[in-house]
């Protein structure tokens, strides 16, 4: 098991699903973690089960990774509480899913803000303290419909595809500080969102599916953890597809 002992982690969305489960994966590795999402209740959940079993090692921070002027007040109480970052997790995600012709421009912009803004707004808050930390890591978490699309998903598509164009800027602009910053692209994992899905459509989508089945947020967050180790020091700007063979 990697040690993550000394190093300080951001996850935003961390208070369900991929995000909850990429958070406790650290700090059962050592890391001390901040966790951030939009609902108090939800990031202090987190915090409180990471810390029912490693005692003092999270805590929650409320907070629209949408809004700019919160989020780089959050990186200041984040890093005034722990005193550094070592890896930020990109997470924090929504969806309002239509048909364009039918889409409301709030719908597209909800997700654009959260999704993709979101990001710049996180690595703005703490990007110059990670090009002095010890083996700094990004880890944006994008999706394969960034990759190929999806009917009803215009805005989700292209907020995961532009995320994944910023990983890659990112990744450029910050290898001489020795920073890595590398995306996740999910396929169909076991979530809340997918566990609604009406049994037709699941059926539909495992057909997709090379290994027939979904994936896990235990599946992801063990990506994660192996990116955010010494082990993917040498990799940066990368895109993994964690799906199944979907997009194979």
């Amino acid at each position: 098991m990697q040690d993550f002992s000394g190093k300080v982690a951001v996850v935003t969305g961390g208070g369900r699903g991929i995000g909850g489960a990429i958070a406790k994966a650290l700090a059962e590795r050592g890391a001390r973690v901040a966790v951030v999402s939009r609902s108090e209740s939800s990031c202090g959940a987190t915090a409180e089960a990471i810390n029912a079993a490693h005692p003092e090692a999270a805590r929650a921070y409320a907070v629209d990774v949408a809004d700019f002027d919160a989020v780089q007040e959050m990186g200041k109480q984040v890093l005034a509480d722990f005193g550094g970052v070592n890896i930020l997790v990109n997470n924090a995600g929504v969806t309002r899913d239509g048909l364009l012709m039918r889409m409301k421009e709030e719908d597209w912009m909800t997700v654009l803000d959260t999704n993709l803004k979101g990001a710049f707004n996180t690595v703005k808050a703490f990007m110059r303290g990670m090009m002095k930390s010890e083996d700094p890591r990004i880890i944006n978490v994008a999706s394969v419909i960034g990759l190929i699309g999806n009917a009803g998903q215009a805005n989700y598509a292209a907020s995961k595809a532009g995320l994944i164009g910023f990983t890659k800027s990112v990744a450029r602009e910050l290898a001489g500080r020795k920073v890595t910053c590398n995306a996740i692209a999910p396929g169909f994992i076991t979530t809340d969102m997918t566990g609604e899905l009406p049994e037709k459509v699941r059926e539909e989508i495992l057909g997709r599916i090379p290994l027939g089945d979904f994936g896990t947020v235990d599946d992801i967050a063990a990506l994660a953890v192996f990116l955010a180790g010494p082990g993917a020091r040498y990799i940066t700007g990368q895109v993994v597809a964690i799906d199944g063979g979907m997009t194979m």
